[in-house]
């Protein structure tokens, strides 16, 4: 029988995260603060994050140590599997490898819970009683609504409301663990309350609903505030991922010749990715695919520039990609990835080269992710179908140039609380968004007087 699975223990769990800020070739330029346009400090950030998580944000060690509460969490999923997608390459025909890392067996369904324990992990350890976020599709929110239930704190999320109203689910099984859900933009803030006012039926956005929950943790003593993706310490949690994957590479007698993750904020993209782009740093060959949405284009159409990491404004001036903070994205199923900015981190990696982006119809994700459900048995999240057709584009590559290579890709979730999602792409409902140049021109203008990186 062929080897489908490739398995480690709790032993072989990562008893350290690995930070790329370390290895970059280009250092990364520094948060801004929007009104003296000089470097934030950590007293900057101290209203939002905890001490813990501050110092790792700003850290250039390589090796952070993973505080040993947070690994017996972790070890309630981790480490999770590496499959060999055999049936995709048999209907693929193709002479390439697939490999896949599966994040969906953790309780929320996603990669997400990696850095919610940790995040509320700190917060706990320095009195926090309550945490403020934002979501897209929800997965988020259920990561940080399953930690704040592990170590009893309040968690309160703001929901971008198109998928509020896509994903009913997802908000009941954030309130099982807890969590206080409000559809965002909502009337609770003045962030809210101002997107209402100059756009009544606004189906909201992820930076829309950042600006509430940074809002809401700025306003209260007991709240701080935390992030699913962008930030350092975000992605930095996310690398067990990849420091789990070549491990199981390993057991099954293969390196990546080709990285794929999904591109939204960045979170899973660095999960898989960073641990083997320190190789290819150090001179290895290694070619790493981001695939976004065609709607909401962030790397293969934004500009690299100092920009809000949410909506209003209430953020310090990230350097990143961004399609401007004012841009709202149509309303695709892949709620997760319609956020304006990438990560600073893995926007560097995209300008020095050392990566590469490619966008995608959801239409044609969606067939990708039948096809994989179909073959694999795994109905993906819609976030993943990116994946799943950037993999699936290499393979066929690979099948036209006649060569075999390993493609490792990242399966960041399932799609169980998303099937109206597919029951629309059934019935021929999903529309393909095709993004006009001066839509994207309104929201640049409104950020080419910020500084330039």
């Amino acid at each position: 029988m062929s080897v489908t699975k490739y398995l480690l223990s709790e032993r072989d769990i990562p008893r350290q995260w690995y930070n790329i800020a370390a290895d970059l070739p280009t250092p990364l330029r520094p948060p801004l603060h929007p009104g003296t346009g000089q470097p934030i400090g950590p007293g900057d950030l101290a209203p939002l994050f905890p001490m813990g998580l501050i110092e790792q944000e700003v850290s250039r060690e390589r090796w952070i140590d993973i505080p040993s509460e947070v690994l017996d969490l972790l070890a309630l999923w981790r480490p999770t599997p590496l499959h060999r997608a055999r049936r995709l390459e048999q209907a693929l025909g193709t002479p390439a490898r697939i490999y896949y890392k599966y994040e969906g067996v953790s309780p929320a369904g996603s990669h997400k819970p990696n850095t919610a324990v940790a995040q509320v992990y700190y917060n706990k350890k320095e009195g926090v009683r309550r945490i403020a976020t934002e979501t897209g599709a929800g997965q988020w929110g259920c990561a940080l609504a399953l930690a704040c239930n592990f170590f009893g704190l309040e968690a309160k999320v703001y929901m971008v409301k198109v998928s509020y109203d896509q994903k009913p689910y997802r908000r009941l099984l954030m309130e099982t663990w807890g969590g206080k859900v409000t559809p965002s933009p909502s009337r609770e803030t003045e962030a809210g309350r101002r997107i209402l006012a100059e756009t009544p039926d606004s189906t909201g956005s992820l930076g829309i609903a950042i600006s509430e929950a940074v809002e809401d943790a700025a306003s209260r003593e007991d709240t701080k505030y935390a992030l699913g993706s962008v930030l350092n310490h975000v992605l930095l949690h996310q690398t067990v991922i990849g420091l789990e994957a070549k491990k199981q590479m390993d057991l099954a007698g293969e390196y990546p010749d080709v990285i794929v993750a999904c591109c939204g904020g960045g979170s899973n993209f660095a999960g898989i990715s960073f641990p083997f782009l320190y190789d290819k740093i150090h001179g290895r060959t290694l070619d790493v695919l981001g695939c976004e949405p065609a709607a909401c284009p962030t790397l293969t159409r934004g500009h690299f520039h100092y920009d809000f990491g949410d909506s209003v404004g209430m953020t310090p001036l990230l350097p990143m990609h961004t399609l401007g903070h004012t841009f709202v994205p149509a309303g695709i199923h892949a709620g997760g990835l319609r956020y304006h900015g990438m990560a600073p981190l893995v926007s560097q990696l995209l300008n020095d080269g050392l990566i590469r982006a490619q966008a995608f119809q959801q239409t044609e994700c969606f067939e990708a992710a039948v096809l994989f459900a179909r073959t694999e048995g795994i109905v993906p999240a819609p976030e993943s179908s990116h994946a799943i057709l950037g993999a699936i584009t290499e393979a066929r590559k690979a099948k036209e140039e006649g060569k075999e290579k390993a493609i490792l890709f990242l399966l960041s979730g399932h799609g169980h609380f998303d099937m109206s999602a597919y029951a629309a792409h059934f019935a021929g409902g999903l529309e393909d968004f095709e993004l006009p140049a001066c839509e994207l021109e309104g929201a640049w203008d409104a950020i080419q007087h910020f500084p330039k990186p």
